[in-house]
């Protein structure tokens, strides 16, 4: 299945629009991210463990897209946005990516 921020497929025409599908991912980091996040705060660099764990949320959200089109017996899902929150605090902050497009079929 073709996923793409585009609103279309190149040398492919849109013959039925199937609706707007969504995916979403909600992680959950850990006190140790979190202190491990606060000291990058004070000393710079980046966060491998929140990079980590952002790229994992990312994949889920788009495999559960991916899924909700194939239901609808999509070729496609054109135009995908993807959205990022972060919840809570403290220790419990909660990653939220959500992931929106339109399912097609394609000729």
């Amino acid at each position: 299945m073709i996923i793409t921020t585009t609103d279309g497929v190149d040398g492919r025409n849109v013959t039925t629009y199937l609706g707007i599908v969504s995916g979403d991912a909600v992680m959950g980091t850990n006190i140790f991210r979190d202190m491990l996040a606060s000291v990058r705060d004070i000393v710079g660099g980046r966060s491998g463990s929140y990079e980590k764990i952002l790229g994992e949320a990312k994949q889920a959200a788009l495999a559960d897209l991916q899924a909700r089109a194939a239901e609808l017996g999509a070729d496609a899902v054109i135009g995908v946005d993807l959205d990022y929150e972060v919840v809570g605090g403290d220790s419990k902050t909660m990653l939220i990516v959500s992931a929106n497009g339109t399912a097609v079929k394609l000729a």
